[in-house]
C-alpha cells in the first residue's frame, strides 16, 4: 500500500480508479459508480502517465481502464502494473472488438474485458467481480478467448491479424486511426525508425506490398472492428 493512501476500515466503500482519456466517459463512469453505496471513485486520469501517478498516489482498489489513451497505450499500463501490482484488479472497458482484444489484455495480467456498449448493470458486475478475485469476460468469450492462466484456443488462428505480437497490433490501430508514423510513435514513446520497422513488419505478415496497401488495410480493419 502507498504511504499515503487512506486507511481502509470495515465496510469502506472500495476505491475505483478511471482511465480514460474521454471527459464524458469518465463522467458518465463516475455518476454510475459514486450512486453504489459499496463503490466510490477516488480518482480520474486520461493518460498512461497520469494513471501510473494516480496508482501510486491513491492506492485504489481496482482501476477501470481503456486500450486507447491520448498518451500511451492501455495494454502497456495494464503489463506493466501487474508487473509491479499483481494484487491489484484491472477491469478493462473499451470499444474495441473483445474477441481479440481480450485474451491479450487477460495474458497481460488484466482482470476482466468489457465493451463500452454494455448495459451499466453488467459493467457493475464486472467490477465487483474483479474486486472478489475473480475473472470477467462475456458469457459468448468465456470458451473463444486465451487464459491468462496459460490456456490457448485448441486451433490456429484464421486471421493474421491475431498472429501479430502485442506491439505490431497497437501500431496496426494507430495507423488505422489515421495517425501517421511520427504521431504513433509519439504516442506509444517509441522513435519513428521503431514504428517504421513495425510496418515492414506487419506488411510482411498481412501480405502487403506497399504503404498504400497498409494504410487502406488498417483504416478498414480499424473501421470493422471498432463499435460507436
Amino acid at each position: 500500500m502507498s504511504p499515503t493512501a487512506p486507511p481502509r476500515h470495515a465496510g469502506a466503500r472500495r476505491r475505483v480508479l478511471i482511465v480514460d482519456d474521454h471527459p464524458i466517459v469518465r463522467e458518465g463512469l463516475r455518476r454510475m459508480i459514486d450512486s453504489e453505496s459499496d463503490l466510490l471513485v477516488c480518482g480520474e486520469a486520461q493518460s498512461e502517465r497520469e494513471a501510473r501517478a494516480a496508482i501510486r498516489e491513491l492506492a485504489p482498489d481496482v482501476v477501470i481502464v481503456d486500450i486507447s489513451l491520448a498518451q500511451g497505450d492501455g495494454l502497456e499500463l495494464v503489463r506493466d502494473v501487474h508487473a509491479q501490482r499483481p494484487e491489484l484488479p484491472m477491469l478493462v472497458l473499451s470499444m474495441h472488438d473483445e474477441t481479440l482484444y481480450a485474451g491479450r489484455l487477460l495474458a497481460a495480467g488484466a482482470s476482466g474485458y468489457i465493451m463500452k456498449q454494455a448495459a451499466s448493470e453488467q459493467l457493475l458486475v464486472a467490477l465487483r467481480r474483479v474486486l472478489d478475485g475473480a475473472t470477467y469476460v462475456s458469457e459468448a468469450l468465456c470458451t473463444k478467448v486465451p487464459r491468462a492462466d496459460g490456456l490457448t484456443r485448441s486451433s490456429p488462428a484464421c486471421d493474421p491479424v491475431e498472429r501479430l505480437s502485442n506491439r505490431e497490433l497497437q501500431v496496426l490501430r494507430l495507423i488505422g486511426s489515421g495517425l501517421s508514423s511520427r504521431e504513433a510513435a509519439e504516442r506509444l514513446g517509441v522513435s519513428v525508425k521503431t514504428v517504421e520497422s513495425h510496418r515492414q513488419s506487419l506488411k510482411r505478415k498481412l501480405n502487403l506490398l506497399t504503404n498504400v496497401q497498409l494504410l487502406q488495410y488498417s483504416i478498414n480493419w480499424y473501421a470493422g472492428r471498432t463499435k460507436a
